[in-house]
Formats: C-alpha cells, structure tokens, sequence
C-alpha cells in the first residue's frame, strides 16, 4: 500500500496544538514511505514542537513565515499549493478549521490552502467540547462540502483509547488513508495500465566532437505530462533527448538518446506496443551530413560549410503506421499563423489531437514553468482553449481529455 506514496508531493500543515508531537511521527512515516514533504506550520505551533526537528526529517527547511526573517525571500504559497499532490493538515486545531472554512487568509498554512489546487486532508484535534460545539462541526461540514477529507478515529477505536472524540488520529492510519487515495486514484483513471510513450527535450546533430546543433527545449512540459499519466496509474516510457529535469513519478521509464535519428529508431521500437504517443520533443529539423570526427579548426576568412539533411519526422511516422485504438498526441510551438500551422501539421500527420502554444504568449514556450495551449481534437469543430497555467496543470488538463479517448 505505502508504494502509492513514493515519489509524491506531500504539504503537511501543522497548527498549535498538543497533538503536534505526532506530526513528527508522521513526517517520518510519509519520508519512509517515499514522499516529499515540505512542513508549514502556523507561528503557534512553533510552540509545541521545533522547525529543527521538523527539518530534519524531511530534509527542507520549514516554512512558517511569507517571509525567511533573516533574508527576506519570500514563499510562495501558490507555488506550494501547486508543488503538492495532497496537503495534510495534522493536527488541525478549531482555529485553523475556523479559518479553512471561513477563507481567513491570515498565515502562509491557510493561504496554502486556498491555493493548493491537490486534495486536501484534515486530521481534528481538540478537546472533546470544542469538538463538539455548534461552530466546530458547522465548520467541519463546510470543508466536507470543499471537497476535502476529514480523518478521525472511528468510534470503537475512540474506546479502546479510553479518549473522547476530538483526538488526533493515529499518524499510522492518517498514511493508509493518503496512501488509499492515491492506489485508488490510479485504479479509477481510464488511463490507468495503458502503455504511453513521451518525447521530450531537445535533440543535438553533432557538427564534430564540440559542437552541434539544438534548440531551447528544457523538457519541462514533456515531464509534467509523463508525471501526470503515470500519476494516474499509466506505464509511461520518455524517449528523452538531453535535458536536466527528472521525473518526478519513480515509475515513469526514461530512454536517453542525443540525436533526432537516435530519438527516431527508439520511438519506432517503442510506438507498436504503446497505446498512447505523447509527441512533446523539440526534434531538429535538420542534421548535419557528415559531421567531422576532429574538431573543426578556424582557417582562412572564410567559415566551413556545414552540409545539413532532413531528420526523420518521427511524429509523421507514427502517425503513418497508427492502429486503430492508438491515440497520437502532437505539439505545435509556433510564432505565426498558429492555428493554421498546427491543423495542417494534425493532417498531415495523422494525429488525433495537437496541442498548439505560440512564443508570443508571455509565459508560454521554452524555459517556463506556465503554458498556455490550445487543443485541437479531430472529428471535433471548435478547440479547448486554457488560460495560462502551470505545467502540471496543463498537463492535467491535457490528461482529462486523453481520458475521454482511450
């Protein structure tokens, strides 16, 4: 079961009460298991248990503050609420339900919470007539009502502890519960065992042994989308040109090559068995005919002639030799007459859907942690069309729509 857990980003909030003690227990549980964990605490349950010990477990320094006091960077608690794939809140005291519930934005734990865009999990701890008070539940029922997941002790356990109703649950119980979510999450998504290949990064033709030639792609995109699909219990393999992002799914396969005829022969291998092709690389168009097997020396006033030919057009091939029941998911980057560009390269190549962004989108293209796509579909007349997001949550959107097609 804790194997759902490895590779996740979790966010553990921790609030000021007495059950913070077991919030250590809990973080090392959540480590052990394999996740990430970056701790927010309120400033008050600073008083029940230190940032160091915390830091220590996970390996981060813990964020309390908008603000590191003695350098003034500042965090961002919307980039943790998109970093995470669940949030934890344990324990959480009335106040901090309070103020969940209520949308009152007042430290960076709740703030992270209004942003996080992942499920989120609330684990009550307080005494017995809090708990029970009008306000308490009334609050409680209105985070059930958000979408989040509450997690107390069942009542014959709630006996057994000779304690009342209000007591943390177990740190033990609270990752069987995150790590059933995650197993079930996988097993519900149409997606889930369905074999996709990814492309991703750059491609470089070698000029000679210190040079070639490439393009800005990172793989920041191509990544997100594996780690999405493979979140969602899909077998995923990246056919990945040289980048230095990393998946951040443990699942997710990685085939490293260099060159656009290299990226070529593994896709072909690849594509037979694959259900899904994700065709995210930034391929040369060109490589170089016959690049040198010394370095090339500057000689004379004039500059060498490189003699460059077509790469294969690995997209092109896929789409030649598609089965029925393959899905081919192109990508169109483009700086002019988008749309048109993008529907004739879906034609031409047999794809299935193509997701166009262009460079004159702030935000959108190589190097950036936001996208902004636009997806054609075939067969479908008018697009769908996204704001700017962040990579993972294009990626998400981008898997929504695969769901309805596989």
């Amino acid at each position: 079961m804790k194997k759902h857990l490895e590779g996740k980003h979790i966010v553990l909030g921790i609030t000021g009460g007495i059950a913070a003690y077991k919030s250590a227990m809990l973080l090392r549980l959540l480590v052990k298991a394999g996740a990430e964990v970056q701790v927010v605490m309120t400033p008050s349950a600073k008083e029940f248990i230190t940032p160091v010990t915390l830091s220590v477990l996970s390996g981060k320094p813990v964020v309390s503050e908008f603000f590191t006091a003695n350098s003034g960077e500042w965090h961002s608690h919307v980039d943790l609420g998109l970093w995470a794939d669940a949030m934890v809140i344990a324990p959480a005291t009335a106040c901090t339900i309070g103020k969940m519930a209520n949308g009152v934005a007042d430290n960076m734990l709740v703030t992270t919470y209004l942003s996080s865009k992942a499920k989120v999990f609330v684990a009550p701890a307080m005494d017995l007539d809090m708990m029970a008070h009008p306000s308490t539940t009334e609050n409680l029922r209105r985070l059930r009502g958000y979408g989040n997941i509450i997690i107390e002790p069942a009542e014959g356990e709630l006996a057994s502890h000779l304690v009342g109703k209000g007591r943390m649950e177990e740190p033990e119980k609270i990752v069987d519960v995150l790590a059933s979510y995650f197993r079930d999450k996988e097993l519900t998504s149409p997606l889930a065992g369905k074999k996709v290949l990814v492309t991703a990064g750059p491609t470089r033709e070698k000029i000679d042994p210190v040079r070639y030639i490439s393009n800005y792609s990172t793989g920041k995109m191509a990544y997100a989308v594996a780690d999405e699909l493979a979140s969602r219990g899909a077998e995923v393999t990246v056919v990945s040109g040289p980048v230095t992002v990393k998946a951040a799914e443990p699942s997710v396969k990685v085939v490293e090559v260099e060159s656009g005829r290299e990226m070529a022969d593994a896709c072909l291998g690849l594509f037979p068995a694959s259900d899904i092709a994700v065709m995210c690389a930034a391929v040369a168009d060109y490589t170089v005919a016959n690049p040198s097997a010394t370095k090339m020396k500057r000689e004379g006033n004039l500059p060498p002639e490189i003699k460059l030919v077509k790469n294969p057009d690995i997209a092109c091939l896929l789409g030649g030799m598609k089965k029925p029941g393959q899905l081919l998911v192109g990508f169109a980057l483009e700086t002019d007459n988008e749309v048109c560009n993008a529907l004739d390269k879906m034609q031409r190549k047999n794809l299935d859907m193509i997701v166009l962004n262009s460079l004159r989108d702030n935000g959108a293209g190589f190097a950036t942690d936001t996208n902004k796509v636009t997806v054609f579909t075939r067969g479908e007349e008018s697009p769908a069309e996204f704001p700017l997001k962040s990579k993972r949550e294009v990626a998400a959107d981008l898997a929504d729509m695969m769901e309805t097609r596989v």
